[in-house]
């Protein structure tokens, strides 16, 4: 992704994002519960995993945004 975007292009991911605690808030923490369940390797990734990915991918900055009414974030990267 990070190669297809013109520079000051951005990545935009939905996702549950949990705090660094990793129980809060409730629904991120439950998706990752479900998440490590159901599958081999599951997570939900904080907002410090996420940037750090994105980071070694080559993106410039990562922001974290609230969506109204949805209990998912947006990760925003940017080149």
């Amino acid at each position: 992704m990070h190669k297809a975007l013109k520079a000051g292009g951005k990545a935009i991911t939905l996702e549950f994002v949990p705090n660094e605690d990793r129980v809060s808030p409730p629904l991120a923490a439950m998706f990752s519960l479900i998440m490590l369940a159901n599958t081999d390797a599951g997570d939900a990734y904080t907002f410090a995993e996420h940037e750090r990915m994105a980071k070694n991918a080559g993106f410039a900055k990562s922001t974290l945004q609230q969506v109204p009414d949805m209990p998912q974030q947006l990760v925003i990267s940017e080149k």
